[in-house]
């Protein structure tokens, strides 16, 4: 950390000693940075009331929701733990983001964007990502040793929050890796990047999923969180308990895993209407 300058070098050990994953250190540097540039200032000469324009302008420019919560979560962070200006961050407001429902592909879809993937890296990724309901920086994480095939598991290390958690390893899952294994002969990371003692890039993974949603014919947004999102809403419409889907997911709150519950149809199919336990004539008698 020779070439960081002591406000940036403090900020990221402060992160390192909370334990924050390395994707959320490197969003919050690339926001505070961002916050920087945009007023040509060193970020502690910079106030509340900038930080209130920083907000303005990125609404204006039409960043997500999310990503301006994100924002919204590095400044609060910079401000209340790195400067230690505990009263700031509680007045940086966070973005009502609106409540929509997540996209979700049917299983067909699923399987011809996944066979429009022509590479048999980003396939297997992406498929490892369905088949577990990973997100896409857990999908690239994962090591050739998180595979259990003994106890049929994988481990997943650091994912959001900074937890690990343990999900399914489909039996078809299994023996698409060991096909993939054959063939590629990952060492360390099991999806390797160009160089191999790094892995793969997810922007390969975003890249891949709009080729391939193209190539399919599949009129949906497509990303790797469509993948989750779909994974969820099958094993919902499959009879799987909610609460096991939870944890599957790495939620913190059930209220999280709800949200899928809108958008299955089979679950919404199956529900029993009351009129169907009433006994009514359906000409009325004349």
């Amino acid at each position: 950390m020779a070439d960081l300058s002591p406000l940036r070098r403090r900020m990221i050990e402060d992160m390192t000693i909370r334990n924050l994953s390395p994707a959320t250190q490197r969003s919050y540097i690339h926001a505070v940075a961002k916050f920087s540039r945009y007023f040509g200032r060193s970020p502690e000469r910079l106030g509340l009331e900038d930080v209130r324009a920083f907000q303005v302008h990125l609404v204006s420019t039409g960043i997500s929701w999310p990503a301006l919560n994100q924002t919204v979560c590095a400044l609060r962070f910079f401000y209340g733990v790195t400067l230690g200006h505990a009263e700031i961050p509680e007045r940086i407001a966070y973005a009502r983001a609106p409540r929509t429902l997540p996209v979700v592909l049917s299983a067909d879809e699923v399987v011809r964007f996944l066979e429009a993937v022509p590479s048999l890296r980003t396939r297997t990724a992406l498929t490892t990502a369905y088949a577990a309901g990973l997100r896409a920086s857990e999908a690239v994480g994962l090591k050739v040793d998180s595979i259990d095939s003994e106890r049929g598991v994988i481990r997943v290390e650091h994912g959001k929050g900074g937890k690990d958690r343990y999900v399914m390893l489909s039996v078809q899952l299994l023996r698409i890796l060991r096909v993939y294994w054959r063939l590629a002969k990952p060492k360390d990371w099991l999806f390797p990047g160009r160089d191999a003692t790094a892995p793969i890039d997810v922007q390969v993974l975003y890249s891949a999923c709009r080729s391939a949603r193209a190539a399919a014919g599949i009129d949906k947004r497509v990303t790797v969180h469509t993948l989750r999102h779909s994974f969820a809403t099958h094993l919902l419409e499959n009879g799987t308990d909610i609460r096991i889907i939870q944890v599957l997911l790495g939620h913190n709150h059930l209220s999280s895993t709800a949200r899928y519950t809108k958008v299955s149809n089979g679950l919404i199919r199956r529900t029993e209407s009351p009129l169907d336990r009433l006994r009514l004539e359906v000409v009325p008698p004349g």
